[in-house]
C-alpha cells in the first residue's frame, strides 16, 4: 500500500516510487491528502501523466491519447480515428519526440499529405486529427505550444458545398425501386426524415407509434471487428421523437405485413453500411441520377423543408443537432435571401 495515514496531520500522503519515461526509477512523497482514496487517485493521475512526459515519441503518445478518450468517444470514432492516424501520421511523426516537432515539420508533412491527390475535404480531416493530438497534449500534459497552430490549416471544411437530390431526382430514382421491397422502404425512411445512416440500420418496428406518426430515434448501429453494435445515438440531442408523413407509416405497415411475425424489436434492415452504399450506386446506375453519398440523402431532406419553407428550429429538432448554429453553418446558405422582403417591409410602413 503507497498510501499512508499522518497521524499527527490527520491527512493522508502517498510515497512510491515510479518509473518515468527514460526508465529511471524515482521516489515520489506528496502530503495533505484528506482522505486515502483522494491520495491514491492522485498517485495513479500522477504516474499515468509522468509517462507522458512531452520527450516521450508521437506513436506513444497517441496510445495515451485514445486511454484518455475512451469514455469520451464511441468505439466507432476511436476505430475511425486510429485508422486515420496509423496511417498518415503515425509514419511521419510516430518517432518524433512531441515537444520537438516544429511548424516547418508540420508544412513538410502537409506537402506529402497533399502530393496523395486526396480531396480537400479529407485533407482538412487528416489535419484536424493531428491539431487535436497537440490541443490534448497542451491541454492536458503542459506541452508549451502547438505546433499546428502556426500553420495554415491544409485542405478545406467545405461547410457550405453540400451534395444533395431535388424532389424531382429523388423522385426518379425512387421510380427505379420495386414499391414494397426492403430498398424501396429504406430509401424511402432515409429522404422522408433526414435520419443518419446509423439511425436507419438501427430501427426495429418497436421504434414506430403507428397511431401517432411518430419515429423514436434513441439507437444507431455500427459494424465493428465483424461484430454488430447497438450504441445510443451520436449526442444526447440525437435522441429525438419525429413526425413521420402518414403514407410513410402506411408502406412501413405494409412491409411488416408481408413480413408477419417479424420481431418487434428486431433490426428492420439487417444490412451494414456498405451494403446500403452499394444498393445506392446500383439505383443511381439504373436510373441515371447524379451520384451522391448515402448520407446526402440526409441533406436532400433537409434541402426539400427549406423548399417548402421549414423555419431552421424545427429542422434543428428533426435533425437532432446540438444547437441552431449547428443547423444553420450547415444549410444556413440554402435559405434564400431575406433582404428583397425587408425592404417591401419597410416600403410599407412609409
Amino acid at each position: 500500500m503507497s498510501a499512508y495515514k499522518d497521524k499527527a496531520q490527520g491527512t493522508w500522503y502517498v510515497s512510491f516510487r515510479y518509473i518515468d519515461w527514460t526508465g529511471k526509477k524515482t521516489q515520489k512523497l506528496k502530503r495533505g491528502f484528506k482522505t486515502k482514496k483522494e491520495a491514491l487517485n492522485y498517485e495513479k493521475e500522477f504516474i499515468r501523466k509522468t509517462a507522458a512526459d512531452m520527450k516521450m515519441e508521437m506513436g506513444s503518445f497517441i496510445e495515451v491519447y485514445f486511454e484518455d478518450k475512451r469514455k469520451e468517444l464511441k468505439e466507432n470514432s476511436i476505430r475511425n480515428k486510429q485508422h486515420m492516424m496509423n496511417k498518415h501520421i503515425v509514419p511521419y511523426f510516430g518517432t518524433r519526440k512531441m515537444n520537438e516537432i516544429t511548424p516547418a515539420e508540420i508544412i513538410q508533412w502537409q506537402n506529402t499529405i497533399q502530393e496523395k491527390g486526396y480531396s480537400k475535404t479529407y485533407e482538412r480531416m487528416i489535419q484536424n486529427q493531428l491539431n487535436a493530438l497537440f490541443n490534448h497534449a497542451q491541454k492536458i500534459y503542459n506541452l508549451k505550444e502547438n505546433p499546428c497552430k502556426k500553420v495554415k490549416k491544409m485542405g478545406k471544411s467545405d461547410a457550405n458545398k453540400l451534395e444533395f437530390w431535388t424532389k424531382a431526382e429523388y423522385d426518379r430514382f425512387i421510380s427505379g425501386i420495386e414499391p414494397g421491397s426492403e430498398d424501396y422502404l429504406i430509401f424511402e425512411i432515409l429522404f422522408w426524415t433526414g435520419i443518419r445512416e446509423g439511425e436507419l440500420l438501427a430501427l426495429s418496428l418497436s421504434d414506430f407509434d403507428m397511431s401517432g406518426n411518430l419515429l423514436h430515434i434513441n439507437k444507431t448501429y455500427n459494424r465493428i471487428r465483424k461484430r454488430d453494435v447497438i450504441d445510443t445515438p451520436k449526442t444526447e440531442n440525437s435522441v429525438r421523437t419525429i413526425d413521420i408523413p402518414n403514407f410513410l407509416k402506411e408502406e412501413v405497415q405494409e412491409y411488416a405485413k408481408k413480413h408477419y411475425g417479424f420481431p418487434e424489436d428486431q433490426r428492420l434492415f439487417l444490412i451494414v453500411a456498405r451494403t446500403l452504399q452499394k444498393r445506392l450506386k446500383k439505383y443511381e446506375a439504373l436510373t441515371g441520377v447524379k451520384p451522391i453519398r448515402v448520407h446526402d440523402i440526409r441533406h436532400s431532406h433537409v434541402a426539400y423543408l427549406i423548399y417548402q419553407g421549414v423555419e431552421p428550429l424545427i429542422i434543428k429538432e428533426r435533425l437532432g443537432h446540438k444547437d441552431i448554429q449547428m443547423t444553420l453553418n450547415t444549410y444556413g446558405h440554402l435559405y434564400p435571401s431575406q433582404q428583397k422582403k425587408v425592404a417591401e417591409m419597410l416600403d410599407n410602413i412609409r
